[in-house]
Order: C-alpha cells, then sequence, then structure tokens
C-alpha cells in the first residue's frame, strides 16, 4: 500500500484526530493544506482511489463519518486533475511527510501516536488506549517487536528522540488486547528549520560577514592614505625655477650662462621598483 515514487508530493496533509490509529467507527477528517488538491489512498483493496469514492469531499478535504478496518492504508495529497506538478526529481526526493499511513483496529485497544515525523531531540509521548473502559489503564509497549517498558497509565514518554528510535511501535493492555503497529519517524532538526529560526539563522550570518566588511574598508583606506603620504615625500619638488633668457649672439656663441636651479628638495623615503609603495 505504499504510495508510488512518481506521486509522492511534499504538499502537507493533516489528520484531525491527530493520530495514526482509530477504533472501527470513529469519524476521521483529512485535510490538503493546498486547496488545489485532493486527498487520495492507497489500501488493501484499492489504488489511488479519490475521497468520492470513500468519504464526503469538503474543498480541500475528506470526511469519513465511519472508519473501518478496510479504510486502513496510506494517504496523500494529490492535484486534482490526478497528476503531479512536480517533476519526477523532486518527487524521487519526497520524504514520509508527503504521505501518511492510517490504521483502523476493529479490536478494542489503540495506539496513540504523532501521525507525521517529529523533530530530532522533541520529546514523544505514547498512548495506549482502550474502547472501554475509557479511562487509562497500565499498558506494556513494544518496539519492532521487542518490549521497551511498562506504563502505569498507559503513557510512554520517549525522551530526546533521535533516528535510533525510528521504528514499529504498539501496544499491548492485559485482558484487553494489542494495538496494531505504528510507525514513529524522526526528522533531522538542521534538515528543515522553523521559520521563525530563520531571521535569527541570517542575522548570525550576515552580522560576522558586515563586522568583516567594514574591517576591510577601514584598513584599505589607510593603505591608500599611507601611500599618498610616502608618495609625497619620495616625489622631487621643484620650488623656484629662475630662466633667463639670453640675446641671440650670446646664445650662437655659446657663452650664456646656464638654467640656474635655486632649490631643490628631494625626500628621504624609498620608492619601490616603478614608483610603487606598498603597505
Amino acid at each position: 500500500m505504499a504510495v508510488p515514487s512518481l506521486l509522492r508530493l511534499l504538499i502537507p496533509l493533516t489528520v484531525s484526530p491527530s493520530r495514526s490509529q482509530f477504533f472501527e467507527g470513529e469519524p476521521v477528517t483529512l485535510i490538503c493544506e493546498d486547496e488545489n488538491r485532493s486527498v487520495r489512498r492507497n489500501t488493501t483493496g484499492e489504488t489511488r482511489t479519490e475521497c468520492e469514492d470513500w468519504g464526503e469531499p469538503a474543498g480541500s478535504s475528506c470526511e469519513v463519518s465511519h472508519i473501518t478496518p478496510f479504510d486502513t492504508g496510506v494517504y496523500w495529497c494529490e492535484s486534482r486533475s490526478g497528476s503531479s506538478s512536480s517533476s519526477s526529481s523532486s518527487s524521487s526526493s519526497s520524504s514520509s511527510s508527503s504521505s501518511i499511513q492510517l490504521s483502523v483496529s476493529g479490536g478494542s485497544v489503540i495506539l496513540q501516536s504523532p501521525v507525521l515525523p517529529v523533530m530530532e531531540g522533541d520529546d514523544v509521548t505514547l498512548s495506549c488506549r482502550a474502547r472501554n473502559p475509557t479511562h487509562n489503564l497500565p499498558a506494556a509497549f513494544y518496539k519492532d517487536g521487542s518490549f521497551i517498558g511498562d506504563g502505569s497509565s498507559g503513557h510512554m514518554t520517549l525522551l530526546h528522540v533521535s533516528s535510533s528510535d525510528e521504528g514499529l511501535y504498539k501496544c499491548n493492555i492485559r485482558g484487553h488486547g494489542e494495538s496494531p503497529s505504528s510507525r514513529i519517524s524522526v526528522k533531522v532538526s538542521g534538515s528543515a528549520p522553523p521559520a521563525g529560526r530563520l531571521p535569527l539563522l541570517l542575522l548570525s550570518v550576515l552580522v560576522p560577514a558586515g563586522s568583516v566588511l567594514v574591517l576591510l574598508v577601514v584598513l584599505g583606506r589607510r593603505c591608500v592614505q599611507r601611500k599618498l603620504r610616502v608618495a609625497e615625500k619620495d616625489f622631487v619638488t621643484y620650488s623656484e625655477v629662475g630662466i633667463r633668457a639670453e640675446p641671440l649672439d650670446r646664445l650662437r656663441t655659446g657663452s650664456g650662462s646656464d638654467t640656474v636651479y635655486t632649490e631643490v628638495r628631494t625626500g628621504s623615503g624609498r620608492v619601490g621598483p616603478r614608483g610603487t609603495i606598498s603597505c
């Protein structure tokens, strides 16, 4: 009952009430957050059937007033035309958050667990619930078929979950029976930071980058100013130049006086090759 890879979408699907297991006869509502999508499902006897075949469509939602074990299967959101709007390359990278596994028990015990993947580091509470009586009873919990602990009031909390906590969970209430198994998936926190933390992440990157940029500008200006000061000292300055014109006949005989430089001042700075000055 898995969803074909080319049809799995990243359009969020939510379930009300928010759990993956239900008693036979309970009402369930599935909601696509994109109004242009509708709910489809795969069960043991059906493939890619639309809501109108097994529920009551209401916009992008699908209501099932009386769920049965035949409704156990995988549910997801798909375009109303029946074709995926995403390319095969993006579809192949879809995660398990694009589809939801629902289980309907004809028995007297269900396990209440998160229907969507949980964030790494979060605490997850499992609840074992009997149809009658409705109050909480002591229960035993199992992961991948192995016993992991008891809950005196029918609850067990997994602290700071990680990828090692992923698996199939179920519970048993003595004298009432065992629940179906439900998978718990853990999403790595770094793969998709919450929208509320995104501005903080941007600030943590932009502030250091801005500081480095300002520092580079200040150092650059100091370097240029130093070059200018050194260059002013290293150039020869002719402060006074006296030129006296001689009569034409004296110039012909070569007896005229030479040009006189009354003052020549040079700096003591060092000039690099071809006049370049290093900071």
